[in-house]
């Protein structure tokens, strides 16, 4: 029975379909031709039917709306039911939720031309112009961004072009974030443990694809929609459902009668919604992507603009909890809640301490890390066993970090020893043993024995440097760095990087003249790489190469003041064993012994 109506409807030609149309708008007696109509929009039909029945159905509804009982009021009186007229205007409301419902599904659908779907929104958007009595009906666009978020299909067309067109309307973007709050507040609820059992582990993992699908496209869209400018006496804003508002004094009576909303409430209002939205956003369990998307963009999009940042502490704090990349990310936004808006945070530094990793050295977002790393670092109230175990820490991380790594590291501890003196003990330290010497003149003269035995030297151990920071302890307080010095930060005058080896005798100069020094500038050194490094060697000036040569054959690779006490010398049975094999030792680079 169904594919006889389908046959007898594709019968119909356009002109058909144009003169129902015609017949519905001139006179009450043709109505029946609103459901014939109302079948053609569909993604079944040809776009050329389906714009002629939208054209239609689009100019009847336009001027019939306002005088449409709503689709939500219950019903009245026993006479009032009896009434033909409501009976009729009732029955032509629930078309014309038939109507948008139809439309929605059409702009959703992937058998639909991009060019009729663009109509499909315009329309969808008209009725949510006029929908309710002449004024914006938030139900209309509560329920299409419901189907949106919720669709099987993509949407990013759909939500890029209803960004392009209409986010710029203030009263749109006052509606969005609170259909996006409601929808996010479902979502949570949604996600109750209490709310699943065991046996529903597959309906479980679709249904967790299914959120985690509704969350990105919420992220999508709080994240397309324009911030709201600073309210100012000569604001005008923009709107869809009516005038543009206006500040002015003589329109403020009649504004806020028919809106409620003058230009400094409308900034108000919209911080507010604002706010709901993204802290029910936030609220969410977000993925990763999500998650990391999120703290990126947070201090620059959320925070300027929401009514009370210290809301957000809760999330930073458990994201700065969480560790790795994902508190690197966090600490910008945590940061600004600290210096800026008054928020208490007593393990900062020791969560700061535990960031301290190779793997920041290697992180997409390190160049910001560092300089928040050398900012929060910057206090001169900064307790010096603070500064001397953040010295001591980068120090130790020199020596297995890329050289782009050490070249920061360097430029940071230049900056620490300038602003804080009293850890300049870290830079010469001839004798590192502290209280440790205690325990090596108890067993001085077995250790000076056992260490000549071993090494051949005279070297007593209780003058071997003894590093009491302890690397492995998560709390800066209890890593003794005081006690310690900078011993790593001189190897790298021996670094293989040119670069690195170049710019450790900056460290040289005399940190507590402040007036010979300046503090270095870390983002000029936070966004270097190999390949950075790489270029501006080959682009840099040489005026001498040194070269290395030798009058006779080397016999070994190092020399005897590379390793005291170790003895390299060359066998005679080895030499031996390349003669036999027709092979001299002074040729074992370029010819190859079996």
């Amino acid at each position: 029975m169904t594919s006889e109506k389908k046959k007898s409807k594709a019968k119909r030609t356009l002109q058909e379909v144009k003169t129902l149309g015609q017949q519905l708008l001139s006179s009450r007696t043709h109505i029946n031709n609103l459901p014939l109509l109302l079948s053609f929009v569909s993604p079944n039909f040809p776009p050329q039917y389906v714009l002629e029945s939208l054209l239609s159905l689009q100019s009847f509804f336009t001027t019939l709306l306002p005088s449409l009982p709503s689709s939500f009021k219950s019903t009245k009186t026993t006479s009032e039911e009896d009434d033909a007229e409501l009976i009729y205007r009732t029955w032509l409301r629930s078309k014309f939720d038939d109507l948008v419902r139809s439309l929605i599904d059409l702009l959703l659908s992937e058998q639909v031309d991009e060019a009729l779907r663009q109509l499909v929104l315009d329309s969808l958007m008209e009725f949510v112009k006029v929908g309710n009595g002449g004024r914006f009906h938030s139900a209309i666009y509560h329920r299409l961004l419901h189907n949106i978020l919720h669709s099987s299909t993509p949407v990013d067309l759909v939500l890029d072009s209803l960004a392009s067109k209409y986010f710029k309307y203030i009263d749109i973007r006052y509606f969005t974030y609170i259909s996006l709050a409601k929808l996010a507040k479902t979502l949570d609820s949604k996600d109750n443990p209490d709310d699943k059992t065991k046996s529903a582990d597959l309906h479980e993992s679709h249904s967790r694809a299914s959120m985690d699908l509704c969350i990105h496209r919420i992220h999508y869209i709080i994240s397309l929609i324009p911030p709201l400018e600073d309210a100012k006496e000569n604001s005008d804003y923009e709107m869809w459902s009516g005038p543009e508002f206006s500040s002015k004094k003589s329109e403020s009576k009649t504004q806020n009668k028919d809106n409620g909303l003058s230009a400094a409430n409308i900034s108000k209002k919209m911080k507010l919604k604002f706010t709901k939205a993204w802290i029910s956003f936030l609220r969410l369990p977000l993925p990763v992507d999500v998650y990391k998307e999120v703290l990126i963009s947070l201090h620059q999009a959320v925070i300027p603009y929401i009514s009370n940042p210290v809301m957000l502490c809760d999330f930073l704090t458990r994201s700065y909890d969480i560790g790795g990349v994902v508190s690197v990310m966090a600490l910008s936004s945590l940061f600004i809640l600290m210096t800026q808006h008054g928020l208490e945070y007593p393990n900062f530094y020791e969560k700061l301490y535990a960031l301290l990793l190779p793997s920041v050295f290697m992180a997409k977002h390190r160049a910001k890390f560092f300089e928040l790393l050398d900012t929060c670092l910057k206090s001169p109230l900064l307790p010096a066993y603070l500064a001397a175990a953040f010295a001591k820490k980068l120090s130790r991380l020199s020596l297995s970090v890329p050289p782009s790594g050490s070249v920061v590291i360097i430029a940071l501890i230049h900056n620490l020893l300038r602003r804080h003196p009293s850890i300049n003990c870290l830079v010469h330290r001839e004798d590192c043993n502290g209280s440790a010497t205690d325990n090596s003149d108890v067993k001085g003269e077995n250790a000076g024995n056992a260490n000549d035995s071993r090494t051949g030297s005279g070297v007593s151990a209780k003058y071997l440097g003894v590093d009491h920071f302890n690397n492995e302890e998560s709390n800066p307080v209890k890593t003794n760095a005081l006690r310690s010095s900078l011993w790593e930060i001189d190897t790298l005058r021996h670094h293989y990087c040119p670069p690195v080896s170049r710019f450790v005798p900056s460290l040289e100069i005399d940190s507590t003249a402040r007036n010979k020094t300046t503090e270095l500038n870390i983002k000029d050194f936070s966004s270097s790489s190999y390949g950075t490094i790489f270029g501006e060697e080959l682009r840099r000036r040489v005026k001498q190469v040194p070269l290395a040569f030798y009058k006779a054959t080397p016999t070994f690779l190092f020399s005897e003041s590379d390793f005291p006490g170790w003895t390299f010398n060359y066998e005679e049975s080895m030499g031996n064993k390349f003669e036999e094999n027709g092979c001299s030792p002074a040729k074992r680079q370029r010819v190859s012994c079996s």
